[in-house]
């Protein structure tokens, strides 16, 4: 009888003698790759723009960048605070400072405000009413990357030291004497950068010491606990350069948040697939001596279900390639291209690796024939040990969902709906700066000034209009506005004396839901303004831009990419199931299954942080972040089992069997997996960074209902429920269930 192609190919990969062949190309990459290309890590970080140019937030910039060009840059605000009251030295200082930076300016450094050419009674005149802080901006560049401006700040620091005589930026809030603080966009992109750059070793070392301590825990084997680190760490060394060689080529943009979660995603995912190869190489061994025999059979039942859920992630990261959204666009190549490599590191390399250790990588609980048995135990004189029976407590499972599945169904049914219901009671932010940990330097100096100054002024609201040639003003207009709490002076544009700028200051925090709220009805309101002074067409001639527009503009943007890209996926994934398992209805339910688990997990993360945790609302970003994780790897867990019951029902056994069968073959590596893979992305919520807590606790709870309630109880009642039908239109359809 020839050999299945899957088997064959095992054998290649994981042969006597071509065992050490795969595994010197693998090693002879990471070394040529090491040599030719650049981590991904050490590639400078400059995401590139999230928004579309043709949104209004970019159009406002750059309208402001052509016509008001000392406005023009990303601006840097330095937070000066006294409790004691700033003093003429402070001031004299500040002036000292600034005529430091107009003398040796820093790179991408813009024309600064003339602070040091002023007396020092007009630059007090911008003090807060309580007499103890004042804001300063510096202005930079739009190309200046962050580790360019981060090299900025330290000189600017630096300097300071010299004029104030010690370090004002690290001085305690809580300190008698001046201390500053660096804020605004500037600064937010310096701290973001930094913690996501600090996290990336973190996380590896943390979801590293995790799967360790998990397999040790489950399998009792040091040896097997070390297998799947080895495999996805080679992985892992072929991915980094290859991603570091399209950002240095200008492929993609290399982001710090997406390298920090591709990490957990490559160490999760990549585990799971070896253990599942692992698994079925163990229970086979306990049949075959022969471990190359056994690592071959084993190949050829496991090793489609890992392509097609590995194929399942992939299609699923890439289709992130669709997003308007520049955050959600950068995460589409280093996923998928990450998640294919690990896949087929795994289908490769991990052979190569249990062939050249066969019995022993399960040491010390070797699985032996009953022959090796009898024969271990006459030479270790000792009595041969009774076989228990295998997977019989997933059997029981198993069992229970085919013979309670009305049960069952209704039970988690419930569960499930009613948490999917608490989902639409979630609220969204957008944000970063309240993802940033309290003590952070640009989280702090905002802090400054909101309690000393209107929260509006860290940034303003710009409102740009074409008078086309009317002689207006709308500044008291808008000091109306309820929600407003200061308009500096119109400025007329350089080259167009048509354009003005008015600089609104809004009355709360500009980044809060609040502010995006009053943005609206500012779009609302001021073209009546317009009109009432005269101005024709006054719907086409107002641009509203700053930072709270900018967040509405991604607040629309990230709906349009959600409206678009979770139906691509829900259609892609049952393509592939379909294909895969030519069963309409059973197709139908696994996409329902995972969607329900989707929102079911949404629900369940709002109770968590906000309940929990405390937090007022979520990043805007987590749920299509979380959905393309849960869909494509909730799939993989079923993939791995309905192909188990698929095989059984084309072994001739009966329709519950085959289900109760599944389960208990699957079962235990499928729960062992699901708790590594929640696990480690359990991980981000050891993180100061919201967003990544946030992603991290939503994804895990989904991943833990997938694991413990779709898969093991919800799937297989509805297989039976339905019957026959669940194989419709297949050839098992034609088979009598009994």
């Amino acid at each position: 009888m020839e050999k299945h192609r899957l088997e064959k190919l095992g054998a290649i990969v994981g042969g006597p003698k071509s065992r050490y062949v795969t595994l010197s190309v693998w090693l002879a990459f990471v070394v040529i790759l090491a040599i030719l290309f650049p981590q991904i890590n050490s590639v400078e970080n400059y995401a590139g723009e999230d928004i579309p140019e043709e949104m209004m937030s970019r159009q406002v910039a750059e309208i402001v960048a052509e016509q008001f060009p000392t406005d023009s840059g990303i601006p840097l605000l330095m937070v000066w605070f006294n409790e004691q009251g700033l003093s003429n030295e402070d001031i004299t200082n500040i002036q000292a400072l600034y005529a430091g930076l107009a003398e040796n300016p820093t790179e991408g450094q813009l024309e600064l405000p003339p602070f040091h050419q002023l007396p020092p009674q007009a630059l007090a005149a911008s003090i807060s009413e309580n007499g103890k802080s004042l804001v300063t901006p510096v202005f930079f560049d739009k190309g200046v990357n962050t580790e360019t401006l981060k090299e900025n700040l330290a000189k600017i620091t630096k300097t300071s030291e010299g004029i104030f005589g010690g370090d004002p930026f690290t001085e305690a809030m809580d300190a008698d004497n001046l201390l500053a603080r660096y804020s605004g966009p500037v600064a937010i992109s310096v701290d973001a950068t930094d913690l996501f750059k600090s996290a990336d070793f973190k996380l590896m070392v943390a979801t590293v010491i995790l799967i360790l301590v998990l397999l040790l825990v489950i399998y009792r084997s040091p040896i097997l606990a070390i297998i799947p680190i080895i495999v996805v760490s080679i992985a892992f060394l072929v991915v980094s350069p290859i991603l570091g060689a399209f950002a240095e080529q200008g492929w993609i943009n290399k982001d710090a948040q997406a390298v920090a979660i591709m990490i957990v995603l490559l160490f999760g995912a990549g585990t799971d697939y070896c253990l599942f190869l692992i698994t079925r190489y163990r229970d086979i061994l306990l049949e075959e001596e022969n471990k190359f025999l056994a690592l071959a059979k084993a190949f050829k039942e496991s090793a489609g279900a890992i392509a097609m859920s590995g194929l399942t992630v992939v299609i699923g990261l890439a289709a992130l390639g669709l997003a308007d959204y520049g955050a959600f666009q950068r995460f589409a190549v280093p996923f998928s291209v990450g998640v294919l490599l690990t896949g087929i590191a795994v289908l490769t390399l991990l052979p190569a690796v249990l062939a050249i250790l066969g019995r022993v990588a399960f040491w010390p609980v070797i699985p032996r024939t009953e022959d090796m048995d009898k024969e271990y135990a006459t030479k270790k004189n000792k009595p041969l040990k009774v076989r228990k029976e295998n997977h019989r407590y997933m059997r029981k499972v198993g069992e229970f969902a085919t013979k309670n599945s009305w049960l069952v169904i209704i039970i988690s049914g419930a569960i499930l709906i009613g948490l999917a219901i608490t989902s639409t009671q979630v609220k969204y932010n957008y944000d970063l700066l309240s993802s940033f940990p309290e003590d952070m330097s640009s989280r702090e100096g905002f802090t400054l000034i909101e309690e000393n100054f209107t929260p509006g002024e860290l940034a303003p609201v710009h409102v740009l209009v074409d008078t086309d040639g009317q002689d207006l003003n709308i500044t008291e207009q808008l000091k109306a506005l309820p929600y407003v709490s200061l308009v500096k002076d119109v400025r007329t544009g350089g080259t167009n004396s048509n354009i003005q700028l008015y600089e609104v200051d809004l009355n709360k925090n500009p980044y809060s839901n609040e502010a995006m709220e009053d943005v609206d009805r500012l779009k609302v309101e001021l073209p009546q303004i317009l009109k009432s002074v005269g101005l024709q067409n006054a719907k086409e001639r107002y641009f509203i831009g700053g930072e709270t527009s900018a967040q509405i503009d991604t607040r629309d943007v990230q709906e349009r990419d959600e409206n678009v890209i979770q139906p691509v996926i829900i259609v892609i994934t049952f393509i592939v199931l379909l294909v895969y398992l030519r069963a309409i209805i059973t197709s139908i339910q696994l996409m329902l299954t995972v969607l329900v688990s989707f929102f079911a997990a949404l629900g369940a993360g709002w109770l968590i942080i906000h309940y929990g945790l405390g937090h007022e609302s979520i990043a805007s970003s987590i749920p299509l972040y979380s959905f393309v994780f849960i869909i494509a790897l909730g799939n993989d867990y079923n993939i791995f089992m309905i192909s188990d019951i698929w095989k059984n029902r084309h072994r001739d056994k009966a329709h519950k069997q085959s289900i109760s069968g599944g389960v208990a073959s699957t079962g235990a590596v499928i729960t062992s997996a699901g708790l590594i893979l929640a696990g480690t992305f359990g991980v981000l919520a050891s993180l100061p960074i919201q967003l990544l807590v946030q992603f991290g606790i939503v994804t895990a709870v989904g991943i833990l209902i997938d694991t413990f309630i779709v898969r093991p109880l919800l799937v297989p009642a509805l297989l039976t429920v339905f019957g026959k039908w669940s194989y419709w239109p297949g050839k098992l359809w034609k088979k009598p269930i009994e």
